[in-house]
C-alpha cells in the first residue's frame, strides 16, 4: 500500500503542478485565478510531489506515515473550507484520503507490532 499511496501522489501531482506552473486555463475553474494563495498551494503540492518521489526510492515507513497523515488532515479539512463537495479537487482529495487511510492503517499496524 505504501507504493500505491506514493504513486497516487506522483501521478496526480505531476499534471496538476505542470498545469498550475503553466497557468493553464483548464486550472482556472478548479483552482481559481493565479493568486498568492494558489502559488502557496502549488508550493505545497510540489513539496508533496518531491517527498513522494524521494520516499519511493528511500522507503522509510515513519516518514511516509508522517507525510500521509498530514495529507489526510488537510484533505479532510478541504470540503469544510471550500463549503462544497462538488469541486473536482475536493472529490479527488476525498478519494485519495481513502487510499492514504488504508496505507496509514497498514503501516501503523506493522510498526505497532
Amino acid at each position: 500500500m505504501l507504493i500505491i499511496s506514493l504513486f497516487a501522489n506522483i501521478f496526480i501531482l505531476i499534471p496538476v503542478c505542470f498545469f498550475l506552473l503553466r497557468d493553464d486555463n483548464s486550472m482556472l475553474n478548479v483552482f481559481g485565478p493565479k493568486t498568492v494563495a494558489r502559488q502557496i498551494l502549488l508550493s505545497v503540492y510540489i513539496s508533496i510531489l518531491f517527498l513522494s518521489i524521494l520516499l519511493l526510492f528511500f522507503q522509510d515507513e515513519k516518514m511516509v506515515l508522517t507525510l500521509l497523515i498530514m495529507q489526510v488532515v488537510y484533505k479532510l479539512l478541504t470540503p469544510f473550507y471550500v463549503k462544497s463537495i462538488k469541486n473536482p479537487v475536493v472529490i479527488t482529495n476525498l478519494v485519495v484520503t481513502l487510499v492514504h487511510l488504508i496505507t496509514i492503517i497498514t503501516i501503523a499496524t506493522r510498526i505497532l507490532q
